[in-house]
This record gives C-alpha cells, sequence and structure tokens, in this order.
C-alpha cells in the first residue's frame, strides 16, 4: 500500500518529525492545523480569521494529495477559549455546511498562546 507525505513547508514539521497530511490507502489523515499563513509565517490574533485560514491550509493540503474539503469525513476541533467556538460557526458551515462530518470540539492548550484554534481532519480520496 503506498504512502504519500504531506509538506505545508513549516519548519516544525522537520523538528518535530511529523508531516501536515499522510495519505495512505483510501484515506489522508491531516495533523492539527493551525491559522498560520505559511507563506508568512504569520497568524491573525482574530479567531474567525485563524478558522479561515485553517481551512485554507486544510483545502490546500488535501488538494495536493488528491481529495479536497468535501471528502471530509471527520473534523476535531480544538479551541484555546470554548466560547470562541460560537464565532466560529459561519466559518464552519461555509466549507462544512453541505459535507457534514462527524466532529468533536475540545478545549485545551495550545502550544503557542497566538494560536486559538488548531483543527484536524481525516478524509477519503478522490476529488468528488
Amino acid at each position: 500500500m503506498s504512502r504519500k507525505l504531506i509538506s505545508s513547508g513549516s519548519d516544525f514539521e522537520s523538528k518535530i518529525g511529523y508531516s501536515r497530511a499522510v495519505v495512505q490507502g483510501d484515506y489522508v489523515f491531516m495533523s492539527g492545523t493551525t491559522g498560520y499563513d505559511y507563506d508568512t509565517m504569520t497568524i491573525s490574533e482574530n479567531v474567525v480569521e485563524q478558522a479561515e485560514q485553517c481551512f485554507q491550509n486544510i483545502e490546500k493540503a488535501l488538494l495536493e494529495a488528491g481529495s479536497n474539503v468535501s471528502n471530509i469525513v471527520r473534523v476535531t476541533y480544538v479551541f484555546a477559549d470554548k466560547n470562541d467556538f460560537e464565532p466560529c460557526w459561519p466559518v464552519l458551515q461555509k466549507y462544512l455546511g453541505d459535507v457534514r462530518p462527524a466532529i468533536m470540539m475540545l478545549e485545551a492548550g495550545l502550544l503557542d498562546e497566538k494560536m486559538k484554534l488548531e483543527i484536524e481532519v481525516t478524509a477519503v480520496c478522490g476529488n468528488d
């Protein structure tokens, strides 16, 4: 079974030893993805803008993996502050409203205080 590793270009991947996404069999397993703009290595202070950037990062990696957002089957949202979840609903609806994957939302401390949100997804392969 072939295995394909997808990189965002973040220095953290080589320092820690992980990939943005791994394609294995019929699935794409996406690492927790934050709102960093990997082209500039900047992050907004606004949680809604971070959510939008998370999905842009996820979408880019899924396309490289031969999949897309409509193939997402599972999502885990991790918020540094659970009160930031509801303000992000319009962004979540924009990307996943018609997809309706299984989800889980957690509140937890994140690696960097600038990070307000981290999103992990699993998708099936294919560009349906």
